[in-house]
């Protein structure tokens, strides 16, 4: 895959620059804790594919355009609270516990920063799984590295995503709540 970079203050002047020119987007959420769904279907009608937990939005994305073309990841929303309820007694795969080890030590950097977010990890108290989610994202990663060098495949789902996507544009969310919520109808136009 191409250069992987994330945005420190993210907006949305910087999304005008960044959505278009994307090839995936990452939406890294645990599934009950929906955190991006606008941004994903920006992303998709653009042509970006999508690298997501099925929450919210993703699902909704999913019925439209297919699982096959997209990259999903780790726990579905009706197996969180099980997992929570399991807390420390899950086993979190060694890959995660080492990058957990390089964040304390300082390897990417803010090592004080990310200390309570180390001590909450390694103590068990992983509330938002991502210990559980982490080989499951490699997982997808993996896929999307092996799509990435296939240009057809890549293209392909990139097309068929971008076609799935008209259910998600403005006109048809603002006729939909001008009818259903707002109990209004469209006025002609005079001219």
């Amino acid at each position: 895959m191409g250069l992987r970079v994330f945005i420190p203050d993210y907006n949305v002047s910087v999304a005008e620059l960044v959505i278009p020119g994307s090839d995936l987007s990452q939406h890294l959420s645990t599934a009950g804790h929906e955190a991006s769904g606008t941004g994903s279907m920006k992303f998709l009608m653009n042509g970006c594919l999508l690298l997501a937990t099925a929450d919210g939005a993703t699902v909704e994305i999913m019925e439209e355009v297919g699982a096959d073309n997209m990259f999903l990841f780790g726990a579905k929303v009706d197996e969180v609270p099980a997992l929570r309820e399991k807390g420390a007694s899950v086993k979190v795969p060694l890959q995660f516990a080492r990058v957990v080890r390089m964040v304390r030590d300082g390897h990417f950097g803010f090592k004080d920063y990310f200390k309570p977010l180390c001590d909450t990890l390694e103590d068990g108290k992983d509330f938002y799984l991502l210990g559980d989610d982490f080989a499951s994202y490699l997982e997808a990663q993996a896929a999307v590295d092996r799509a990435f060098v296939d240009p057809e495949k890549w293209t392909r789902m990139s097309i068929l995503s971008t076609a799935g996507s008209g259910k998600f544009s403005s006109d048809r969310t603002i006729e939909e709540y001008a009818k259903h919520t707002w109990g209004i109808e469209p006025c002609k136009c005079p001219f």
